[in-house]
């Protein structure tokens, strides 16, 4: 049924799942997934990113994953690379960089984001 639909006629989410196939057409090692994400509603985001992981478990697919959002980078990432003006401050497994980040840079944006507890 969405064969003949052009863009416009697709949700955020339909849309993102779209451009995930289209990039996996030709069965790529790596996919670069840039804000893949900004722009879709919170229940939307999950879903997209449940489908991310299981095309990463089934095809063995290495992900690079550019985000602003910290909260997101921590629940989807192994690794962590942190940029300031293009410049790389932190990097490593994401748990160490999130829980004893180096430069103060990461330490400022990890202000900004709410803790579990402060979620609910």
């Amino acid at each position: 049924s969405y064969i003949d639909r052009r863009p416009g006629e697709l949700s955020g989410g339909e849309r993102q799942r779209a451009a995930v196939a289209r990039a996996l057409v030709n069965a790529p090692s790596v996919l670069v997934c840039d804000e893949i994400t900004s722009a879709l509603d919170v229940s939307v985001q999950a879903s997209v990113i449940e489908l991310l992981r299981e095309l990463q478990h089934e095809r063995g697919l290495a992900m690079l994953f550019v985000t602003h959002n910290i909260a997101l980078a921590r629940h989807i990432s192994h690794k962590l690379a942190v940029l300031e003006r293009g410049k790389l401050v932190d990097y490593g497994p994401t748990d160490t960089v999130l829980r004893n980040p180096r430069h103060a840079y990461t330490r400022s944006l990890l202000d900004h984001v709410p803790t579990l507890e402060e979620v609910g």
